[in-house]
Parts: C-alpha cells; structure tokens; sequence
C-alpha cells in the first residue's frame, strides 16, 4: 500500500474523519497477519458479523481473540477502545442533561443498553434540579439481591451527594415487563433509600427499544 494511503498517515495528512471504519479500527489493531493487511483484518473482524461495526459493542475479549490474527494484546486494544468510546459518549450527554419523565431516560440510556447480552444494573445520581450527575454500574450478570445490595447502591451516592437516584437495568431478551425479582429488589431499595434521605424516584427496565417504568406501574 502507497505510504500515502496508509491509514495513520492519511490521519495525520487528512485528519480522522477522512478514515473509513475499517481504517480506524486498523489503527487500532496496528498490524495485520501474514495474508492479511491490517485494512483487510479490520474488515475481516467488521463484516463477521450482520450487526457490522455494532459487533464490537458487546464482544468480549475472549471471542475477538478467536479471530485468526487477534491475539489478546490486539483484542484488549479493541475492547479499551471501545469503552472508552462509550464513556466519553454518555458523559458528554449526561453533561446537564434533566431528567422529567422514563423519556428522558430512555433517551439517555436506550442506544447503550438495548443491545447488551448480559443484564447491567445501573444507577442515575441526581441533584436537587434532577440533572444528571453520572451514570455508574452497580452490577453485570442476572439481577438479584444477592449481587444488588442497598450498599453498593447508596454508597455511590452519598459520595456524589445525589439528591436522588434512578435505577435502571436491561433485559437481554428485549421483553422490559418487570420479572418478581426485579420488583422485591425495586421495593428494598426504594425502603433502603427512605432511610437513607436519597429517594429512589423510578426503576426503568431496558428492552429492545422498549422500556417499562415501575413508577408508571404503581410498583414504586
């Protein structure tokens, strides 16, 4: 390949935005394989999939390393990259962002947390004007009490001095209707927060492109 047309040349000659995906993701990858290019792997890794570059939202690790020329060290980059990625994408639109209404949060969280394989409990810290102050994980596998406990829930806040907190989880199966455990886990929280002084203003639960609202349900 011309040096010119080389993707981290062309970044510093062009600037990023003149990069195609596979370009970018070559960067990344820094060197191919012996039959492929690093351009040609970052295709290879990008159309192994139907969901194209969304396939690297929730791929782990251990299943980029199965891809002939994706080692671990190649593989930690990506995954790195990616939530980083994320990060730098919900802060800047959490920035003062207010939430009035499930919409807002739906419109917060929708995008990030409709497509995850594993359920995420996570946890929006408000202040006393309902804006954002940060989203935190509080938990990644099957929700239960087991592994959501009011003390990692209220600790979070209290060191942030959120006023109060909205919780929000995932179903995988893209069916957002509140399963028995989602609601005892809603209800001892919400008693936690009483307590507390931080009130537990809703519960939504993340399907596919649909969510459902515990306030909205009387649950809460």
């Amino acid at each position: 390949m011309p040096e010119c047309e080389r993707p981290r040349e062309k970044l510093l000659t062009h600037g990023v935005n003149a990069l195609s995906n596979a370009e970018l993701l070559a960067i990344i990858l820094s060197t191919g394989t012996k039959e492929m290019s690093a351009i040609d792997l970052a295709n290879h890794i990008i159309h192994s999939s139907k969901e194209g570059l969304r396939v690297l939202t929730n791929c782990t690790i251990e299943e980029l390393s199965l891809t002939k020329g994706v080692g671990l060290a190649k593989s930690s980059q990506i995954i790195a990259a990616i939530e980083l990625g994320k990060r730098i994408a919900l802060t800047s639109k959490a920035n003062n962002y207010k939430i009035k209404s499930p919409d807002d949060v739906s419109h917060l969280l929708m995008e990030e947390m409709r497509y995850l394989k594993k359920e995420f409990f996570n946890i929006i810290l408000l202040n006393t004007k309902n804006e954002v102050i940060a989203v935190e994980n509080i938990s990644i596998g099957s929700v239960n009490a087991s592994i959501v406990h009011p003390r990692e829930v209220f600790v979070r806040a209290i060191k942030r001095t959120s006023s109060s907190i909205i919780l929000v989880h995932n179903h995988p199966s893209g069916d957002p209707d509140p399963s028995k455990e989602d609601i005892n886990i809603t209800k001892r929280l919400v008693e936690a927060g009483k307590v507390i002084g931080i009130e537990v203003l809703d519960h939504i639960i993340i399907g596919d492109n649909v969510y459902s609202s515990l306030k909205e349900k009387n649950i809460i």
